[in-house]
């Protein structure tokens, strides 16, 4: 039906702007919708009002979750009519904020409708922005439906702005004529979000995130340009599902290729459910009248209960800083305040309880052009700790992924060392080491020395079957390298070590895992178990300058044994020391330890070999 129809039928609701801000009275609550459904006619309305009639009211409360237009009441200029609230803290209002000339409220956005519900937060007047109404009388919130529809549920009075760029959508999205008190119809394009472009940072965290995601995951992505980025490396998935707080112009992107097709969803199959919207006038497009996306209310999408019933939920979320105990914040930079709770902490914690759900915070290693490193020895007073130390499974930044679940104090300072700016680990050790947080005595190797070479990292398959990922050890890896060493039988033990002493301590152990790639290799054989790696194999070689050789040794576990590992091991080790320019390797080797014998003769190499007091000395020349 034409709007001229309806404004037939309800000329009541199609009044001039000054009768309509005139029922705004002092002290009054006033809302306004989110992000880039914001309406801004009615936004600019509301403030030529005020200019005409600046005694009309007084200390009126502005209250939405994010503004991304021009927020001219959070100024100086309008202080005595207007008193800025905001849930969550944009760009357009954060400096207002620190001032202490407007307010921020932190609240889990799944909580939000529930306040105004009971009325711990207040709607004298709701100021929304929607589709045109269908012949039905029902208008669509489009791209925002998070806390407005319960906004303008609890309103006293509803001011719409409809507008024809505001797409229909499905879901939990409509609001029927007869509940809105005013019509205000003015076309314009909607406000616009767009990421700045990848840099190559982002790019690398997007890369190492993409290896944690598997097929058929549901997915939950914040916003920014690591998650932009992370979306950008999901090309190569299948049917991963979208379960989230944001859809963005990434995620449209994926469903439009057939990589998000929700088919796996336990919840909402064949749905992407979302709850706001910012992105291109193209995803608005997109949008319009799809049935593949469903927008529900906050309180919904948000719930951790609802998101935990997700099989497979992985949740992907930013910090701006994250100390060296696990404890991340997303809101605020020390003292000042940045953005908010959000949802981040809703989505990261359902996910945890999920089955085979997984949360994974990225985080650039580095701010202020690389001057100051966001992995801290402890959070900066002042901050709010939006995720606490048992959020998180995976921490990723641009050098490397660290697993926290489960991991004790010492073990995580040491993981998110490991994926820190090189340029900062010297120091994160050091201020570790003064707070306890790691063996006081902890070796480091700074520089390129001792930087994990990442590329070296590789997949075999040995010839019974088993698929390996060989890769270097690292600082990180002591505590898998004692399990290792301990499951060990003392046969094994004594035939590696040549040792009757079956304790390996940490002075011991840390010389193992600690060393500089530019003289040493030490590479693990890894059979991934789910979230855990269990090393199978351990290989490592020593550079004799005098000789331009190695000095090789290598271990499998007893119950890994026979089945090609250590075959597979010495051609890796083989192959870098010859990458290395290396001459050949050299080793020892009990006369009575035939398998390993065995393995080194059938290893392709010049072999040279003498017993002495019971022990083979060998000396393998590389082939060409």
């Amino acid at each position: 039906m034409p709007l001229e129809k309806w404004k037939e039928q309800y000329p009541e609701k199609f009044a001039s702007e000054g009768e309509i801000f005139s029922h705004i009275h002092r002290g009054d609550t006033i809302f306004i919708g989110s992000a880039c459904a914001e309406p801004q006619h009615l936004v600019q309305g509301l403030i030529r009002y005020v200019k005409s009639h600046p005694k009309a009211f007084f200390d009126a409360e502005v209250l939405h979750i994010r503004s991304l237009g021009v927020a001219p009441y959070a100024t100086e200029k309008f202080k005595h009519n207007f008193r800025h609230n905001s849930f969550f803290i944009g760009d357009s209002t954060r400096e207002a904020v620190n001032k202490g000339v407007a307010d921020y409220t932190p609240v889990f956005l799944s909580e939000t409708p529930e306040l105004f519900r009971s009325g711990l937060a207040r709607v004298d007047i709701a100021l929304i922005q929607t589709s045109l109404p269908d012949d039905h009388g029902y208008l669509s919130l489009g791209i925002s439906v998070d806390i407005v529809k319960a906004a303008a549920q609890k309103a006293t009075i509803v001011v719409a702005q409809v507008n024809r760029f505001m797409p229909r959508v499905h879901g939990d999205a409509f609001i029927h004529l007869r509940d809105i008190d005013f019509l205000v119809h003015n076309d314009e394009h909607l406000l616009e979000y767009s990421n700045e472009a990848d840099s190559e940072i982002a790019l690398n965290i997007g890369k190492y995130v993409a290896r944690l995601i598997e097929d058929g995951d549901t997915i939950q992505v914040g916003y920014g340009r690591i998650p932009n980025a992370v979306l950008a490396n999901l090309q190569d998935k299948k049917h991963l599902g979208v379960h989230t707080e944001l859809i963005s112009d990434g995620i449209i992107e994926l469903m439009k290729s057939g990589v998000i097709d929700n088919l796996k969803k336990t919840v909402n199959p064949g749905k992407t459910v979302t709850t706001f919207c910012m992105g291109n006038k193209a995803t608005y497009e997109y949008l319009d009248d799809n049935p593949a996306i469903e927008f529900r209310t906050i309180d919904y999408t948000n719930n951790p209960l609802v998101i935990a019933q997700h099989d497979h939920m992985t949740a992907i979320n930013s910090a701006l800083e994250i100390d060296l105990t696990g404890q991340a914040t997303a809101e605020s930079i020390g003292r000042i305040f940045h953005s908010g709770v959000g949802g981040q902490a809703d989505f990261m914690r359902g996910a945890v309880f999920a089955k085979g759900g997984k949360s994974i915070l990225t985080i650039q290693s580095t701010a202020a052009c690389d001057v100051v490193s966001r992995i801290v020895p402890m959070l900066r007073e002042g901050s709010g700790v939006t995720l606490t130390r048992g959020d998180l499974h995976y921490v990723v930044t641009e050098f490397g992924i660290a697993y926290l679940h489960g991991k004790s104090i010492r073990e995580r300072a040491m993981e998110l060392i490991g994926i820190a700016h090189p340029k900062f680990r010297p120091w994160l050790i050091d201020e570790a080491k003064k707070l306890g947080l790691i063996y006081k005595d902890q070796a480091f190797i700074p520089g390129v020395r001792g930087e994990y070479p990442e590329h070296l990292e590789s997949y075999r398959t040995t010839k019974k079957g088993y698929n390996i990922l060989f890769r270097p050890i690292k600082i990180s890896d002591e505590p898998l390298l004692k399990d290792f060493i301990y499951s060990l039988s003392d046969q094994s033990l004594y035939r590696r070590f040549m040792s009757v002493r079956k304790d390996v301590p940490h002075e011991v152990l840390q010389k193992l895992v600690v060393i500089d790639y530019t003289v040493e290799m030490a590479i693990l054989a890894i059979l991934p178990q789910g979230e855990n790696e269990e090393i199978v194999g351990v290989g490592r070689y020593y550079t004799d300058e005098a000789t331009h050789a190695a000095e090789v040794a290598f271990a499998v576990k007893d119950t890994h044994q026979q089945l090609g590992i250590g075959t597979e091991l010495l051609a890796y080790l083989t192959y870098l020391a010859k990458r290395q320019g290396l001459l050949g390797f050299t080793a020892e080797v009990l006369s009575d330890n035939q398998p390993m014998m065995h393995t080194f003769e059938k290893g392709g190499f010049d072999l040279e070999k003498k017993k002495v007091a019971g022990l083979w000395e060998l000396k393998m020349t590389f082939r060409e």
